[in-house]
C-alpha cells in the first residue's frame, strides 16, 4: 500500500482499497460526517457524483459513505451509475501531473488509480511530496528561527543571549541547506 500523511477527504478518513465494507461504515459512523447532505442524496445524479469523486481520488470504497449518509434521507445510491462515473473520473485523476499536485500539497494517496496508471501516477505523487516534506522543513526551521529571535529580543541574560544566538546560527545555516534541497527538489521535480 502506498500511504503518505495528510488526506483530504471530507472528513479527513482514510478509506483502504479492500477494507471490509462493515467496518468502513463503522468507521464513517464513529467518525459523526458525512459525506453528502441528505437533501444531495435526493437529488443526485449519481454517475456526475462517481465522476466528481473519481476526479478528487476516492477509492471504490467510497460509495460507503455515501450509503451512511443517504440511508438517514431514506435514500440509497444507484452503485452502478456512481462507479461507472467513477471509473471515468479516476482516470483522469490518475495522471503522472495529477500526482505531481496531490504530492505537492502533502495529500494522502488512497490506492485508488487503476493498476495500468498507478505507476505513471505515482511516480509525479512522489516527486511532489519530496517536494512538499522540503517546503515543510524550510517552514518549520523559519518558524524555529523566528521564535528563537523573539526569545533574544527578550533576553535580559548574557549568557543566554549568547546561547541563543548560537542557535540562531545553527538555524540559519540549517535553514540555508534545507532551502538549497528544496530547489534541487523543484527542479528534478520536472525533469
Amino acid at each position: 500500500m502506498h500511504t503518505m500523511p495528510l488526506g483530504y477527504s471530507i472528513c479527513r478518513v482514510r478509506m483502504l482499497r479492500g477494507m471490509p465494507a462493515l467496518l468502513v461504515g463503522l468507521l464513517m459512523a464513529l467518525s459523526g460526517c458525512a459525506s453528502m447532505t441528505p437533501e444531495e442524496c435526493i437529488t443526485a445524479n449519481w454517475y456526475e457524483k462517481g465522476v466528481r469523486d473519481g476526479m478528487s481520488g476516492q477509492p471504490r470504497s467510497y460509495i460507503v459513505e455515501h450509503q451512511e449518509a443517504c440511508t438517514k434521507a431514506g435514500r440509497m445510491p444507484n452503485a452502478p451509475q456512481w462507479e461507472a462515473g467513477r471509473e471515468q473520473g479516476i482516470r483522469r485523476y490518475c495522471t503522472p501531473e495529477n500526482g505531481l499536485n496531490a504530492g505537492r500539497r502533502g495529500q494522502t494517496y488512497r490506492d485508488s488509480c487503476p493498476l495500468d496508471l498507478e505507476p505513471d501516477f505515482l511516480a509525479g505523487y512522489r516527486a511532489g511530496y519530496r517536494v512538499y516534506e522540503f517546503q515543510q522543513r524550510v517552514e518549520r526551521l523559519a518558524s524555529d528561527q523566528r521564535s528563537k529571535q523573539q526569545q533574544l529580543e527578550k533576553e535580559k541574560d548574557d549568557k543566554k543571549r549568547d546561547n541563543l544566538r548560537r542557535q540562531l546560527r545553527d538555524l540559519d545555516y540549517q535553514l540555508r541547506g534545507a532551502r538549497d534541497a528544496l530547489r534541487y527538489e523543484e527542479s528534478r521535480m520536472y525533469r
